[in-house]
């Protein structure tokens, strides 16, 4: 790669966006080499990296975490940066073919196989039933537009333009955080109230201060602020204090694009592409929180009050199992650091780490001088922790909790994406499909270290495990980079537990049919 590959316009652009040099250099390495696929070597299951907690074990933890809880230690994390556009994609298609063909009379004609067609129609079927249908008809009135005749006669065109562009409510360009989802007696909820609503429940402190983080986009930060400052206005009982931050995906975590040559992809204009870096770039948002434990769930897996009980009891379940490994963790490191190791002592730590962190040690660890032992259990234990509530699998899309083979051939457990597996690959496809659990970002984690200092958390986390997927401008085909994923290349070498919990706490809405489920439901 040349000197003079990026001009002094190119080196402007990338200051603006407080990109070094040395870092694009570096991504378009990474598009050359290209990314390794993850080598699986075992799905884990229950017993074999899945820990099951048992009805005397959640009582105890939860009652440890009630106890951390009151400190002030705990505080959620909600990446919500993400559109509605994937909700509303059946929408869009269908209402752009209006005008077209006549869509009601072409999709009766074929038997109705278009799957877009029937999610509209689905849609329109269940209407009266989403938590926006009333500000929908009011603005559709307002108009002269009577929701009730066009549901009747079938006329979804009017009804689709009222939802998607900013005629109307102009919801598939929304934030889905900012979507209705849920109907109360005498107010709905969109997902930003939900959280809220949950965190009260297990991140308030012994003074009633409630902490929450939400990463969301630049582009409706004042209309997320605003909604957030009527929602908790509305919350608001005696004794709360809620503590609410945002913060937007930094320009610094775009990535450059290139073409399908490898070089740096220039617009019309000659300017360099940046694309965002994918929720991975969310590792720095984290790491400027300086949190604590912190909880990590994604926007849209939220329920009504009526179904939040059991989220309570595993939430606080995972929280006082993460305290619990920490206590020991800490215990191990401060004697450590004291030089307090008698052989007892050191065996107890091996049994721990085998056991209870699922780290298998060199064959001759034991072997070595005592310092070396040492050198390896702090190497191991003083890192960043997380505990994942992994869910059976029963077909839902998304990664999963697998052991995995790392070129320097020791094994670690690690969430990893379909996206990061060689299908082609039959005896990887085979280990992919066998899986029991699948991973619904149901977590919590430990990140400050044993003398109360957050961890730098860039250490811990594999460059190598991004993704490169192919994208197109203009008409013209470019590659694009996402850093390694949240939870999975920007935490793999960060301590891992998995534990099981119901499927029950895992209510996501990936499309607007979703929110018709009963789940979602009053």
């Amino acid at each position: 790669m040349t000197n003079d590959i990026f001009s002094q316009k190119d080196l402007e652009q990338m200051r603006a966006r407080g990109i070094s040099r040395e870092t694009v250099l570096s991504q378009i390495k990474i598009f050359r080499k290209g990314i390794l696929f993850s080598r699986l070597l075992r799905p884990c299951r229950v017993d074999d990296g899945i820990v099951v907690l048992q009805e005397t074990d959640i009582k105890r933890l939860s009652h440890g975490y009630s106890k951390i809880a009151a400190t002030g230690r705990t505080m959620k994390f909600v990446p919500a940066s993400g559109a509605a556009t994937r909700m509303f994609k059946s929408f869009q298609t269908v209402y752009h073919r209006y005008g077209k063909t006549n869509v009601d009379k072409e999709n009766r004609e074929s038997g109705e196989n278009d799957t877009d067609y029937r999610m509209v129609r689905d849609a329109m079927e269940g209407l009266r039933r989403f938590a926006f249908f009333d500000d929908l008809r009011f603005k559709m009135a307002k108009d002269g537009l009577d929701m009730e005749v066009l549901l009747s006669q079938g006329d979804f065109e009017p009804i689709l333009e009222y939802i998607l562009t900013p005629k109307g409510l102009e919801m598939a360009d929304l934030p889905k955080g900012l979507i209705l989802f849920h109907r109360y007696p005498d107010h709905n909820r969109t997902p930003f109230e939900e959280h809220i609503k949950e965190a009260e429940n297990y991140t308030r402190d012994r003074y009633g201060v409630i902490r929450l983080h939400f990463t969301v986009p630049g582009s409706h930060l004042e209309m997320i602020r605003d909604h957030i400052e009527t929602a908790t206005e509305f919350f608001q009982q005696p004794g709360f204090t809620y503590q609410i931050t945002l913060s937007t995906q930094k320009p610094s975590t775009d990535t450059i694009a290139v073409d399908m040559e490898n070089q740096p992809f220039r617009d019309v204009n000659g300017r360099l592409e940046f694309r965002p870096g994918g929720h991975g770039a969310l590792l720095e948002n984290l790491q400027e929180l300086e949190g604590d434990i912190v909880f990590i769930k994604n926007i849209d897996n939220v329920v009504p009050d009526r179904l939040k009980s059991m989220t309570y009891t595993y939430k606080m379940a995972l929280g006082g199992y993460l305290s619990e490994l920490q206590v020991q963790i800490f215990r191990y490191l401060i004697r450590f650091y004291q030089n307090d190791t008698p052989q007892k002592f050191l065996d107890e730590a091996f049994d721990f780490i085998r056991q209870r962190l699922f780290i298998a040690p060199p064959n001759d660890i034991l072997r070595r001088p005592k310092r070396e032992k040492v050198e390896f259990l702090i190497s191991k234990l003083n890192r960043p922790l997380r505990v994942c509530g992994m869910v059976k699998n029963e077909g839902e899309p998304g990664g999963g909790p697998f052991w995995v083979v790392h070129p320097d051939g020791t094994p670690s457990m690690q969430i990893v994406e379909s996206a990061q597996v060689d299908m082609a690959s039959s005896k990887q496809r085979a280990i992919w499909e066998s899986s029991t659990h699948f991973n619904p970002v149901d977590l919590v984690c430990g990140v400050r270290d044993f003398s109360g200092h957050p961890f730098d958390l860039k250490r811990y986390r594999d460059p190598d495990a991004g993704f490169i997927s192919i994208k197109s401008k203009e008409g013209r085909d470019l590659k694009a980079l996402e850093l390694p994923g949240l939870w999975n290349g920007a935490m793999a070498f960060w301590n891992t537990v998995f534990v099981e919990v119901p499927i029950m706490t895992f209510n996501p809405v990936k499309t607007i049919l979703d929110l018709l489920r009963k789940e979602h439901q009053p």
